[in-house]
C-alpha cells in the first residue's frame, strides 16, 4: 500500500530511487520490517504527511519520524512525555489532569505500582507496549474515559462511584487500586470489552497478592 501510494505521489522520481524491480522487492522486505507495529491508519496518515513535506520519497528514518509526529495531530504526547507524567502522577493518578485520555489508561494497564517503584529499563518497555497499543485505538477513533479528578463528582454515575469508594472502604485496598480493578464496571453489562478488563482485573489481583472476589455488577 505504502509504495503504491509513493508511486503515484512521486511518479519518476520514485522510480528513480530504484535501479530494478529486485531493489524494489528488497526494500519493500525491509520497510515491512520496520513498520510492522503500526497499524493502517498510521500509515496512512504518516503518507499524507510525506506528500504536504517531501519532494522526494522518505527514507524508512524519515518516515519512522513522521509516524511519530502524526500522534501530536490528535493531541498524543510522544512515548517518553507520557512515560514520565504517569510516572510523575503514578500515586495520585485520580487527583491529575491528564494532557491525553490514552496516558492515563497506558498507565493503568502497565500497573501503577509498577510505574511508581520499578526501574524505567523493567517497565519503560510495556509502557511503550501498551501505549502504542492504545494510541493506535485513538487513531482508529475510539474514545477513552478518565475518572474525574476528586471533588469533581460525575452525577451521571453516583451510583458507581458510591459503589467504588464502599468497595473500597470494605476491602484492603487503595482507592487507586479500587478504581483500576473495578474499572470494568463501567462498560456495558455482558459486552466483550467488560469481560477483558474484569479478567485483567483477576490478573492484577494475583499480582498484588490479594485474594478478593470481584463483583458481577453494582445495582
Amino acid at each position: 500500500m505504502i509504495f503504491a501510494r509513493f508511486m503515484t505521489i512521486y511518479g519518476h522520481k520514485f522510480k528513480s530511487v530504484f535501479e530494478n524491480e529486485s531493489e524494489i522487492r528488497i526494500a519493500k522486505r525491509e520497510w515491512a520490517l520496520s513498520l510492522r507495529e503500526y497499524s493502517e491508519q498510521e500509515l496512512v496518515l504518516a503518507v499524507t504527511r510525506c506528500k504536504e513535506e517531501f519532494v522526494w520519497m522518505p527514507t524508512i528514518s524519515e518516515f519512522l519520524s513522521v509516524l511519530k509526529k502524526g500522534l501530536e495531530d490528535f493531541g498524543l504526547p510522544s512515548t517518553l512525555k507520557a512515560y514520565n507524567e504517569a510516572c510523575h502522577h503514578a500515586d495520585r493518578p485520580r487527583d491529575h489532569t491528564w494532557s491525553h485520555a490514552a496516558v492515563y489508561v497506558a498507565g493503568r494497564e502497565t500497573d501503577w505500582y509498577r510505574l511508581r517503584g520499578e526501574e524505567k529499563s523493567q517497565v519503560y518497555p510495556d509502557f511503550e507496549f501498551n501505549y502504542r497499543k492504545i494510541c493506535q485505538r485513538v487513531l482508529a477513533g475510539e474514545s477513552l474515559e478518565v475518572p474525574l479528578p476528586k471533588g469533581l463528582p460525575d452525577k451521571s454515575s453516583n451510583t458507581l462511584a458510591e459503589f467504588i469508594q464502599q468497595w473500597e472502604k470494605d476491602n484492603p485496598v487503595t482507592p487507586e487500586q479500587a478504581a483500576t480493578l473495578l474499572y470494568y464496571l463501567q462498560k456495558p453489562k455482558g459486552s466483550p470489552v467488560r469481560a477483558h478488563f474484569k479478567q485483567r482485573a483477576e490478573e492484577r489481583l494475583v499480582d498484588w497478592g490479594l485474594k478478593l472476589e470481584l463483583p458481577d455488577d453494582y445495582q
